[in-house]
C-alpha cells in the first residue's frame, strides 16, 4: 500500500534526525501506546491534564496506536504512519477513535496527516515507495529536484541550487551524519538508491538544530530490519544503445565547439545488488545489509582522440538496530563508497571511426569508509536524550600507470632556439603533476528533548572536526621534472649564481616539487528551542543557535576563527491551526543562517612546499621504450652538476597570516523570512501557498588590495577580507595593525591613481510558491507546483558560475572593483518554475508514472576587461580566467585615456531558453509464487530536449576586441536515455 507523499507536508527537523513523532489530544489520564509493526518497538505516554500527549523520537515506519484506560484497552487500534522529521497528529475521542477523519488521510487503514500543524518549517518528504512509482533517476540529486525551488545548476561544475543560492551552500545528511564535502562544499558521500528508505528535502525555515547552510538541506534515512526475514535483489540496465546521441555543437564560424565532438560519447552502465534484513534477536536486534556491484564503461570520442574508461566498483553497507529495551535504542550504520576507474587514451580518426595507437593510461578514484553510532534514550515520558558519533571519509586522486617511471619533461625556449625541439621527449601521457586529496570528518552531537506542560524544549550541542590533506607532486623517479635549457656563447650565470663556461651550453633544470599539507577546521554549535503550544491551536517556535569555528594551517597556527558570540542565529516560527481540526494552517518563520569557511581556503594559504632546482650539463639523450605504448622516447643524460641545489623556492607552512587574513573576520550569514498557508480540502486533495524572502549582505573572499591608507606595503596582495566593510590587517611597514574601510579604500587605479573601494556584497531572493496535491490512495496520485522567483545582487555566492570558477571563497568577485559593481539578476535567477509528477495504477500488474519540469532560462551577461580611467585588467581574456567588467569598449580602445566605454547591466543580453524535461515509466508487477517481482522501464528526457543551459559570457579578450563566441552555448541538457530496473523481494 502506498503512503501519502505530499510535498505540501511541512515537517520539523529533529536534530538531523532519523525520527518522527505522534502527538494529539485524548482524554486526560488515558495511556496512549504506539507499537512499531515491523520490529515490535513499543512506547507509551499518559495524556496530560489538558488531554495533550506526544511520543517523540520514534523511528520512521508504520505503527499501531492503542488507547488504554484503567489498564484496559479502549476502542480499536489505530494504524498510523510516522514520517521522517514530521509529527503525525491523531486526536482521539473518549472511545479511542479518531475525532476528525477529514483532517487526516486513511491509506489502507493507516492515518497520515495532510497538514502538519506542529511544524513551522518547509520541506518535501519522499519515500522509497513513491519513488518506485515515478521515473526518478537513482541519485539523491534527482530526488531533491522534485522539491519546489530546487534547480540543477547550469554551471560547468554542476550542482544543485536551492532558493537562488549557489551550489556551495548545501548540506547532506545520511542517518544524521553530515556527509558534505568539507573541502569545497560542493559534493557529498552517498549510498545506493535501494539502500535509502526516505528523503527529506529542506528548502527553508530549518529549526535551530540545523546550521552551516545558507542553501538547502537533504536529510536521508537508510533502510532497517524488522522481525521478519526479507531479502531481495535488484538489477539496473542502461545499455549505450538506449541513449540518444548528444548533438555535435559548432560555433557560428563553423568551428567545433569547446567540448569537441559529443555525438559518439556515452557508454553502458549496469549495476546489481543483493540485500537481506531481519532479526538477529527477535524484538531486540535487527540488521539490514546490502552489497552492490557496478560496471560503467563511458567513452569520450573527439575528432582526433578518444578516451575509453572502465569503472568496475562495488559498495557494501549495513545498518544494525539494537533495542536494548523499548526505551533505549542503539543504531549503527557503516558503508563504503570507494570507487576507482581507469582510462585509456587512443588516437582516433573521426572520418573512419577507427581507433589508432594507444597514447597512455590514467586512473582516478574517490570515496571512502563511513560509519556512525547513535544512541537514543527515553528516560521518562517527558525527557529524551540522543547521542551520535560518526566518521565520514572522502578522497579524490588521479594519476597514470606511467607515474612511477615517466618523469615530466619540457623544453624551454632558450634550448629550442639554439638546438631545436627534440622529438618524442619523455613518456608521461599528460606531463602534469599528480594531485590527491583525503578528507575526514569526525562528527559528534548530543540532543535533548524535554516536555514541560505546554512547552517542548529541545537543546543540544554538536561538533565537527574536518581534516583535509592534499598534495601535488611531480611524476617519475624521485619526483623530479626535467626542463631543457640553453645558454648562448656569452658567459652567463645560472639562477643559483654559478658561472658557466663560454659557448653554446645545453643544460638541464631538474626540479623537485612537492606542495600540499594537512589543514583542519573545527566547527561547534549549541542551540535551544522552545516549541510552545500557546493555545491548543497556536504553536510558537522560539529558538536560537550559536556557532563557532576555527580553521588551522599545516603549521598548527590559526588561520581564521569565530566565537559563539559572533555567530548567533535566532529562529522564530509559528503555526496556527485556524479551524482547530488540523485541516487549515497558517505558518511562518524568520531566521538567520551562518555558513563556515571551507578547508579549500585554508589549504590555499596554509600549505608548505618543496621547490628545489638542481642544474646539470646535458650530455645527450638515451632512447628508451614507453612501457604502455611500446614507442621509443628520449630522456636526457645528465652531465656534471652546475653548482649547489637552489632551495630558494622552499617554503614552510606559515605560522603568521596577519597579512593574509583580516583580524576579526566577520562571518557570512543569510536572513530568511517565510509566510505560508495550507489547507486539506478532503482526505485526498490539499493545496498551499507561501512566500519567501532571503537576503545575504556579507562575503568572505580574497580581495585585490592595492592600497591601504597608512600602509604602503599593500600595493598588490590578495588577503582574505570582508569586502565592502571595515577590516583590520597587519602592516609590516609600521609593525602594527591598520584598520581601513574597504568600501572606500583598497584599490588604486592605474593612470589617474584614484583610490576606490569595493561594493558591499548583496544577494536577495524573492519567491512565491503554489502547490496542489492529490495524495496516493492505492490508485493514483498527483502533485503540481509553480514558483515565481527573482534572484538579484552583485555576487552569486562563494562560487562564480558565470565564469566557471568553483574554488569556494576564492573566486574573482573582488579581484577588481569593476567585477562586483553591477547589481542585477544573477546566474541562478530562473523566474518561472513548473513541476508536475503523477502515478497511476491500472491494476495489480501494470502502473505508470510521469514527471515534468520546466523553468525559464537564466540571464546572459557580458563580461569586459577594463574600467573607465583604469588600465589594469578587470578580467582575463579566457572563458574561465575569472573576473570581468560591466564596461565594454566601443571606440578609442587602444589607450585608456581615449577609450569610450559603454556600461552593460547584468542580464543585458537577454535570457537562455526555457529548459523542459518530460520523463515517464511503466512498471510491470510480474506474478510469482512467492515474493514480489517487478520490472520498471523508465525513459528520461522523453522528448530528447537538449536545450542550452550555459553560454560564453566573455565579451572581450582586450579592449575593443570582441570574443568570437560570446553568447553562444557551452553547456546543454543531457540527451534522452532509458533504464530498466528489475527487482525481486521476498
Amino acid at each position: 500500500m502506498g503512503l501519502c507523499l505530499s510535498s505540501l507536508v511541512i515537517a520539523p527537523a529533529f536534530a538531523q534526525s532519523v525520527t518522527g513523532a505522534v502527538a494529539g489530544r485524548a482524554t486526560a489520564g488515558d495511556q496512549i501506546t504506539v507499537t512499531n509493526v515491523s520490529n515490535g518497538l513499543s512506547r507509551a505516554v499518559t495524556a496530560n491534564a489538558d488531554g495533550s500527549y506526544r511520543l517523540g523520537q520514534l523511528p520512521i515506519g508504520d505503527y499501531t496506536l492503542q488507547v488504554s484506560r484503567g489498564g484496559q484497552g479502549v476502542g480499536e487500534t489505530v494504524s498510523v504512519n510516522v514520517g521522517l522529521g514530521g509529527t503525525t497528529t491523531v486526536n482521539l475521542t473518549s472511545d479511542g477513535s479518531v475525532t476528525n477523519l477529514s483532517a487526516v488521510q486513511v491509506v489502507g487503514s493507516r492515518v497520515i496527516n495532510r497538514v502538519d500543524v506542529h511544524s513551522t518549517e518547509s520541506s518535501t518528504n519522499i519515500t522509497r515507495a513513491e519513488l518506485a512509482r515515478l521515473p526518478v533517476d537513482q541519485s539523491v540529486g534527482a530526488v531533491a529536484l522534485l522539491a519546489p525551488g530546487v534547480i540543477s545548476s547550469g554551471a560547468s561544475f554542476g550542482g544543485l541550487s536551492f532558493g537562488g543560492s549557489s551550489v556551495a551552500e548545501n548540506v547532506v545528511y545520511i542517518n544524521g551524519l553530515d556527509v558534505t564535502d568539507p573541502y569545497r562544499r560542493q559534493g557529498f558521500s552517498s549510498v545506493p538508491f535501494a539502500f535509502y528508505e526516505e528523503f527529506q528535502v529542506k528548502t527553508g525555515g530549518y529549526s535551530a538544530e540545523f546550521g552551516r547552510s545558507t542553501g538547502g538541506v537533504i536529510n536521508a534515512v537508510t533502510r532497517s530490519g524488522g522481525n521478519e526475514f526479507h531479502g531481495g535483489m535488484q538489477a539496473t540496465f542502461e545499455p549505450s544503445a538506449w541513449a540518444s546521441e548528444a548533438t555535435d555543437r559548432f560555433h557560428s564560424d563553423g568551428k567545433i565547439g569547446d567540448r569537441d565532438r559529443t555525438s559518439r560519447d556515452g557508454g553502458p552502465f549496469y549495476k546489481a545488488n543483493i540485500w537481506a534484513s531481519g532479526p538477529i534477536v527477535k524484538d531486540r536486534l535487527f540488521f539490514f545489509a546490502m552489497y552492490e556491484k557496478r560496471k560503467s564503461d563511458p567513452r569520450d570520442i573527439d575528432t582526433t582522440e578518444a578516451w575509453f574508461t572502465k569503472s568496475d566498483n562495488d559498495f557494501w553497507g549495513t545498518k544494525l538496530d539494537w533495542h536494548i529495551t523499548d526505551d533505549h535504542l542503539v543504531e549503527f550504520l557503516a558503508f563504503s563508497d570507494k570507487a576507482k576507474s581507469g582510462t585509456s587514451n587512443y588516437e582516433y580518426s573521426w572520418e573512419t571511426a577507427t581507433l589508432g595507437k594507444k597514447r597512455g593510461e590514467s586512473y582516478s578514484g574517490s570515496g571512502g569508509d563511513n560509519w556512525s553510532l547513535t544512541y537514543t534514550g527515553h528516560f521518562s515520558d517527558n525527557f529524551v536524550a540522543k547521542a551520535m558519533y560518526g566518521v565520514n571519509k572522502r578522497s579524490s586522486f588521479g594519476g597514470s600507470s606511467s607515474d612511477a617511471t615517466c618523469n615530466r619533461m619540457a623544453t624551454g625556449g632558450s634550448y629550442s632556439s639554439l638546438f631545436g625541439k627534440p622529438v618524442a621527449l619523455g613518456c608521461h601521457p599528460t606531463n602534469t603533476s599528480i594531485s590527491s586529496r583525503n578528507d575526514k570528518r569526525e562528527a559528534a552531537r548530543l540532543d535533548f528533548e524535554w516536555t514541560l506542560g505546554d512547552h517542548l524544549v529541545r537543546f543540544g550541542v554538536d561538533q565537527e572536526v574536518m581534516d583535509s590533506t592534499s598534495s601535488v607532486v611531480y611524476p617519475g623517479e624521485g619526483g623530479v621534472g626535467y626542463t631543457l635549457l640553453g645558454l648562448p656563447a656569452i658567459s652567463e650565470r645560472l639562477i643559483n649564481g654559478v658561472a658557466v663556461p663560454a659557448g653554446n651550453i645545453a643544460y638541464v633544470d631538474a626540479r623537485h616539487y612537492i606542495t600540499g599539507a594537512p589543514v583542519s577546521a573545527k566547527a561547534q554549535a549549541v542551540y535551544i528551542e522552545d516549541n510552545w503550544s500557546v493555545t491548543p491551536n497556536l504553536l510558537l517556535s522560539l529558538g536560537v543557535r550559536a556557532d563557532k569555528f576555527e580553521n588551522t594551517l599545516a603549521s598548527g597556527a590559526t588561520f581564521a576563527k569565530a566565537d559563539f558570540s559572533e555567530m548567533i542565529s535566532p529562529r522564530l516560527g509559528f503555526s496556527w491551526d485556524m479551524k482547530g481540526d488540523g485541516t487549515t494552517k497558517v505558518f511562518g518563520n524568520a531566521g538567520r543562517y551562518y555558513i563556515p569557511l571551507t578547508n579549500k581556503i585554508t589549504d590555499y594559504f596554509g600549505g608548505g612546499s618543496t621547490d628545489e632546482h638542481t642544474y646539470y650539463l646535458l650530455n645527450g639523450f638515451t632512447t628508451k621504450t614507453n612501457p604502455v605504448t611500446g614507442d621509443p622516447y628520449l630522456t636526457p643524460v645528465l652531465g656534471a652538476q652546475l653548482g649547489p641545489v637552489n632551495t630558494d623556492g622552499n617554503t614552510e607552512a606559515p605560522d603568521d597570516v596577519r597579512t593574509a587574513v583580516a583580524r576579526d573576520l566577520k562571518q557570512v550569514f543569510q536572513d530568511e523570512y517565510i509566510l505560508g498557508f495550507q489547507q486539506a480540502i478532503n482526505q485526498e486533495w490539499s493545496y498551499g501557498i507561501n512566500a519567501t524572502y532571503r537576503k545575504v549582505t556579507r562575503a568572505i573572499e580574497d580581495v585585490s588590495t592595492r592600497h591601504v591608507e597608512g600602509c604602503p606595503w599593500y600595493s598588490g596582495d590578495w588577503p582574505i577580507l570582508n569586502p565592502g566593510e571595515t577590516n583590520t590587517l597587519w602592516c609590516p611597514d609600521t609593525n602594527d595593525w591598520v584598520t581601513f574601510d574597504n568600501s572606500v579604500d583598497g584599490y588604486k587605479a592605474t593612470g589617474n591613481g584614484m583610490i576606490f573601494g569595493y561594493k558591499k556584497p548583496r544577494r536577495t531572493y524573492k519567491a512565491v510558491e503554489f502547490q496542489l496535491d492529490r495524495a496516493w490512495d492505492d490508485k493514483w496520485a498527483f502533485n503540481a507546483s509553480y514558483l515565481w522567483s527573482k534572484s538579484e545582487g552583485n555576487v552569486e555566492g562563494p562560487v562564480n558560475s558565470d565564469t566557471g570558477y568553483n574554488d569556494t571563497n576564492l573566486v574573482q568577485y573582488f579581484d577588481h572593483p569593476a567585477v562586483n559593481e553591477r547589481y542585477g539578476v544573477l546566474f541562478n535567477d530562473h523566474r518561472h518554475q513548473i513541476k508536475l509528477r503523477g502515478s497511476y495504477k491500472l491494476n495489480e500488474m501494470w502502473s505508470f508514472g510521469a514527471t515534468f519540469s520546466a523553468y525559464s532560462g537564466g540571464p546572459i551577461t557580458a563580461f569586459g576587461v577594463r574600467w573607465p580611467n583604469d588600465n589594469r585588467g578587470a578580467g582575463g581574456p579566457g572563458e574561465y580566467s575569472g573576473g570581468g567588467s560591466g564596461w565594454l569598449c566601443e571606440l578609442g580602445c587602444s589607450d585608456y585615456k581615449t577609450r569610450q566605454l559603454v556600461y552593460s547591466p547584468l542580464g543585458a543580453f537577454g535570457r537562455m531558453p526555457w529548459v523542459k524535461d518530460l520523463s515517464a515509466n511503466v512498471t510491470w508487477t510480474i506474478p510469482v509464487p512467492t515474493g514480489a517481482l517487478t520490472a520498471r522501464f523508465s525513459v528520461y528526457n522523453l522528448l530528447n530536449s537538449q536545450t542550452v543551459v550555459n553560454v560564453h559570457s566573455r565579451y572581450e579578450s582586450q579592449p575593443g576586441t570582441k570574443m568570437p563566441y560570446f553568447g553562444e552555448g557551452k553547456g546543454w541538457q543531457s540527451p534522452r536515455y532509458m533504464q530498466l530496473v528489475v527487482t525481486y523481494g521476498f
